[in-house]
């Protein structure tokens, strides 16, 4: 697991949680629902690490809704700052963009 990941879990433990406007925007256009993504974090595989994005380090992992499809959700933290955990945006994984088990994307 990523230190960034690790971050991410805790905050999100301790309830220091942010969704951005985008997060909900696209959980919506995907028909997710939020406690499913809060809620499988903690099983959550890392796909991609950015520890260096512009906005704030991030990470994008494969999570799962509460029927068992896959999700991929980006999760950040403000740069500059320790808090909060911010779900960034979440969507359904496009099989024409990702490999089957949706950690790599198809070359």
């Amino acid at each position: 697991m990523s230190k960034m990941l690790h971050q991410i879990l805790r905050l999100i433990q301790q309830g220091k949680v942010k969704i951005s406007d985008h997060g909900y925007d696209e959980i919506g256009a995907d028909s997710l629902y939020v406690r499913d993504v809060l809620g499988s974090i903690t099983d959550a595989v890392l796909v991609e690490d950015y520890p260096d994005y512009p906005k704030g380090p991030c990470v994008l992992v494969l999570q799962k809704d509460r029927t068992g499809k896959p999700i991929h959700v980006v999760w950040g933290i403000p740069k500059g700052k320790s808090s909060p955990a911010v779900l960034v945006t979440a969507c359904r994984p496009d099989p024409q963009r990702w490999e089957p088990d949706f950690l790599r994307r198809k070359k």
